[in-house]
């Protein structure tokens, strides 16, 4: 299959959790890990989130600096990457953050389930991508975000759409930044959650680099066996 190249980029706190039970936000990390999530962002075609997090967070996914952004318009590209929801059944809001700030354009990837009356509601602020029945088919869905040009993807949480995206073997690297606090709680969401893996069958990482960033430590995976 034709794909982008898709990594993660998340942090964590040093117990592996992403935010709180209550699905609160946490500082994690300072101003040196913030840039280099916003060089990131600046540097890639589209950034996607899951609707959770969208739900939970309504994070506006756009490039913060300046100057980041006038080298994406010197280079004949709009200020911000394409900012996708993975979003089944249509819930994200339509006053959400990422339709209000920052110019670019927007895709919602739904399934052919999701009610007719909000996918129409989305339609009148961003792309919508039909995929999947009950739920957006994902190795089909990147297939369709290649055919539009979508070379270096992004993802940006959260652990649903992690897992879901690993477990169908389309992630070629992992970014995680590990802080110096802890979160704790069994209900708290973990890098990657879902139905995860079972013995013998877990997934593979081949490190690519480990360092020291400000107070946390930043780690650089390669995906070792897509899972096909």
């Amino acid at each position: 299959m034709e794909k982008p190249f898709i990594f993660i980029n998340s942090a964590m706190s040093a117990d592996g959790k992403i935010s709180t039970w209550q699905r609160k936000q946490v500082r994690i990390s300072g101003a040196i890990d913030f840039d280099r999530v916003d060089q990131l962002r600046a540097t890639s075609d589209a950034v996607m989130v899951g609707i959770g997090t969208v739900l939970a967070d309504d994070p506006s996914l756009t490039v913060k600096s300046a100057q980041r952004k006038t080298e994406r318009k010197a280079k004949g590209l709009e200020e911000n990457p394409i900012r996708i929801v993975i979003d089944s059944q249509a819930r994200t809001p339509i006053e959400a953050d990422i339709f209000k700030k920052g110019e670019g354009q927007r895709i919602i990837v739904i399934s052919s389930s999701a009610p007719s009356e909000r996918a129409e509601a989305l339609r009148t602020k961003a792309r919508v991508i039909i995929s999947g029945e009950s739920k957006v088919d994902l190795p089909d869905a990147m297939e369709q975000l290649y055919s539009l040009g979508i070379r270096r993807l992004m993802i940006e949480g959260g652990a649903t759409l992690n897992w879901a995206m690993l477990s169908s073997g389309l992630v070629d690297e992992i970014y995680t930044f590990v802080g110096n606090i802890i979160i704790g709680g069994q209900m708290a969401p973990t890098l990657v959650d879902g139905q995860g893996f079972i013995e013998h069958s877990t997934l593979p990482l081949e490190l690519i680099s480990a360092g020291k960033v400000e107070e946390g430590v930043l780690l650089k995976w390669k995906v070792v066996n897509l899972r096909k």
